[in-house]
């Protein structure tokens, strides 16, 4: 089987998840909205002190991008489940992890896309300035967005044929996103308020062992957990 049939199959499965998001035009706005919302619930937690907004920023970022990740993951399937349609995806030549790849892909631009836009608000509302370091800055937010995505898109699939999805897929989630939001949140604090300790090299070199970890294995076991 050929890279480029593969790739065919794979864009062809993202193509087809970005198509119904661009539709419905509605659950963009609502993820939007909710990490720019979380940004300035917690912004009026912290208080005016602009030290304290400075430090925190990091963390409360990479939480704005979890809780609308999660909207994200929880519509990753559902659009087949609620057509009757995943047995047919299931059907769809190739292999199954070219399933899972078109989903991420399609995952991965929608984050992002909502990162374009909250990051910015979250410079203004916490009085951060871009450091001169955006590229490697930038590298970390890449890396944590691609791991937070492959395991919100790998246990989606998990939840995704239970009842209680709703409820399932933030506990297995949860759990697992720590290493990666922990290296994500320090490594874009150390490049935001200084990198003092010298440490946001390994928080990026973690990163990338993690997503390596996360992705190879998600795409080795997603045919097995997609027929659970």
């Amino acid at each position: 089987m050929s890279a480029a049939a593969s790739w065919t199959r794979v864009s062809a499965v993202a193509a087809k998840d970005l198509t119904a998001e661009r539709r419905a035009k509605a659950n963009i706005v609502a993820v939007t909205s909710l990490g720019a919302l979380t940004l300035l619930v917690f912004g009026f937690a912290i208080g005016p002190d602009v030290a304290t907004l400075r430090t925190a920023a990091a963390g409360i970022l990479w939480l704005s991008v979890l809780f609308s990740g999660v909207l994200v993951f929880h519509r990753s399937y559902q659009i087949e489940l609620d057509g009757g349609a995943l047995e047919t995806l299931l059907l769809y030549p190739g292999e199954r992890w070219e399933i899972f790849a078109g989903k991420l892909l399609a995952n991965l631009c929608i984050v992002l896309l909502v990162e374009a836009i909250v990051i910015p608000v979250a410079l203004v509302l916490y009085h951060v300035s871009v450091p001169d370091t955006w590229p490697a800055l930038l590298a970390v937010i890449m890396l944590g967005t691609l791991g937070f995505v492959t395991l919100g898109t790998f246990y989606s699939a998990m939840a995704s044929r239970t009842r209680s999805r709703e409820v399932l897929l933030p506990l297995l989630l949860f759990p697992m996103l720590v290493p990666v939001l922990l290296a994500a949140t320090e490594g874009s604090a150390s490049y935001l308020v200084g990198n003092a300790m010298g440490d946001a090299g390994a928080w990026l070199r973690l990163l990338v062992v993690f997503d390596v970890i996360f992705l190879l294995g998600a795409l080795l076991v997603f045919e097995h957990i997609i027929e659970a």
